[in-house]
């Protein structure tokens, strides 16, 4: 039968058959808790506001917000109403908001009452944006140049709860849309369809994948506005897991607290999240013995961090790798005959970025063709699959980016035997030494083992010989400042690491600049230390 694959029928399913399960969101007046009975009345509500203040199909509509119930609900209204979810990094310097809100178009634009003095000096600059709806616990409208502004909760009291969402959308429509933290350049816009919304929810349920179910509690601290919080708020309705938000501002001690006090199962982070909750897990008494997984992504984990996880808090955590174009897509758990493996051996697998999930196709492409599947071999990993972008919105660099029918994903890869893939580095932070390549992700990881070392970020330096020279750039970790030196780091990696690979330096930091989204940003740092060799030959 040809049923459409929409989000309504993941929220209603929800509601017919999960609705005592929970959804919690931190606040600051405490946990708020409601049942799915209740987020899909209130689901109802918006999409019916929404079409009293004009939205109609096709519409964007934007949300500038924390994780938390509100942006849930904005989640299934805007798209079950026929209107298109634009999620909004709240991180992104005002020419950015202002580029990717008058590209999309956005008719109107939700957001928490916290991050109002970011949107009021912008407001002029928008060029479609007709309304402001604030998300705010105060029981009033907060003051605000923002005009016409809209107090979400009084929206919903006024509004129907009979459901109107029209039977005239198509699975292949587009539902939600997120730009890209661009680097260099303006973000890229990326649109999602509900039908791949839909088949990439199913398949993060899958046992060899994720493995999410209505018996898990989950927490998305990766935030709903980075590629839609990798699928998890749309799976974990679809199978009625009780799902918690972590609200405004988290800190890793909040994220610590909910793990124990609501009993979480899984929860997905970027790795630099992890390394904050694992400080917080060793300086304090916390429970956590529940958790039982942590997807992580963003980037490549250090094997440090993944084997603290597992030998001292006995939580497996599960590599994912995906990008705003593609969502998650290959998860790096053991096949049943590798359960068997030493540890190392074991580690060194779950330090890969795992294996495709079904429905995806993948090709490693080097500078001959298709490499060997012999974990040597370089080339840049190309995908594609029913929810893998096939276009930039609007954007001429479609074309570099999407050939013949593969997403160029711009990550040098390798894929052994076995069909694992392992990150070799992004093409742009590759170092190339001398003619040889040089992989910078090899380089942290190693560093990062070091019980010295918090951060470290491998970058490529100019050099008058070599061409380029990796350079090392380590934040300590609090209390050993000063007690270790460069070359007991280095020492530390050599072993591991053709001579020609050490860094011919290393330099100490307070901290690593960060992307919008939580990532090391290396463009900033080549650019702080582009003549540190050519002062120094």
């Amino acid at each position: 039968m040809n049923i459409p694959l929409t989000m309504r029928s993941i929220v209603e399913r929800a509601y017919r058959f999960f609705p005592k399960k929970e959804i919690v969101t931190r606040t600051e007046n405490g946990l708020f808790r409601y049942t799915y009975r209740d987020f899909y009345e209130r689901v109802v509500r918006l999409g019916n506001a929404l079409a009293r203040l004009g939205i109609q199909k096709g519409d964007r509509v934007a949300t500038f917000a924390w994780n938390h119930h509100r942006h849930l609900e904005a989640y299934f209204a805007i798209p079950c109403m026929g209107a298109v979810l634009h999620t909004v990094n709240i991180r992104l310097s005002p020419e950015h908001i202002v580029y990717i809100l008058n590209h999309a178009e956005d008719q109107l634009l939700l957001l928490d009452e916290a991050l109002i003095p970011i949107i009021e000096p912008l407001q002029e600059q928008f060029k479609t944006v007709k309304g402001y709806i604030i998300m705010t616990d105060k029981p009033e409208l907060p003051a605000t140049r923002l005009q016409p502004a809209y107090h979400y909760e009084q929206l919903l009291a006024e509004a129907d709860a009979t459901p109107r969402f029209p039977d005239d959308i198509d699975e292949n429509d587009p539902m939600g849309m997120c730009y890209t933290s661009a680097t260099t350049g303006m973000p890229k816009g990326v649109v999602y369809t509900h039908r791949g919304i839909y088949l990439h929810s199913l398949v993060i349920g899958l046992a060899d994948t994720i493995g999410l179910s209505e018996r898990d509690t989950i927490m998305p601290i990766v935030p709903m506005f980075h590629a839609n919080a990798w699928g998890m708020p749309f799976a974990a309705t679809m199978f009625g897991s009780k799902q918690v938000y972590p609200g405004v501002a988290p800190t890793p001690k909040d994220f610590v607290q909910l793990i124990q006090d609501e009993k979480m199962t899984i929860s997905a982070g970027l790795p630099t999240i992890w390394i904050g909750v694992l400080q917080e897990l060793e300086k304090g008494d916390y429970d956590v013995s529940h958790l039982k997984t942590v997807l992580c992504g963003g980037s490549a984990a250090p094997k440090s961090l993944i084997r603290t996880f597992e030998e001292k808090y006995g939580i497996v955590m599960l590599h994912a790798y995906g990008m705003t174009e593609t969502s998650p897509l290959a998860v790096a758990r053991l096949k049943s005959y590798q359960e068997s493996l030493p540890l190392e051996e074991r580690l060194n697998i779950r330090a890969t970025q795992g294996l495709l999930v079904p429905g995806l196709e993948l090709r490693v492409v080097g500078e001959n063709g298709d490499v060997a599947w012999n974990g040597q071999e370089m080339g840049e990993l190309y995908l594609r699959g029913n929810w893998i972008a096939d276009a930039y919105y609007r954007d001429e660099r479609t074309k570099e980016t999407f050939v013949d029918g593969w997403l160029r994903t711009g990550d040098v890869a390798t894929i052994d035997e076995e069909g694992f893939i392992r990150l070799v580095d992004r093409t742009k932070d590759l170092v190339k030494s001398g003619g040889e390549w040089i992989s910078s992700v090899d380089l942290e990881n190693a560093l990062m083992a070091h019980p010295a070392v918090l951060e470290a970020a491998v970058i490529a330096v100019p050099h008058p010989k070599w061409h380029e020279r990796p350079l090392a750039c380590v934040v300590l970790k609090p209390g050993y400042e000063g007690k270790v030196g460069k070359d007991e780091l280095l020492d530390f990696i050599r072993p591991q690491f053709a001579k020609w690979w050490i860094p011919d330096d290393l330099v100490f930091l307070p901290e690593i600049p960060k992307t919008s989204v939580g990532k090391f940003l290396k463009r900033g740092l080549r650019e702080q230390f582009r003549d540190h060799y050519q002062s120094s030959s």
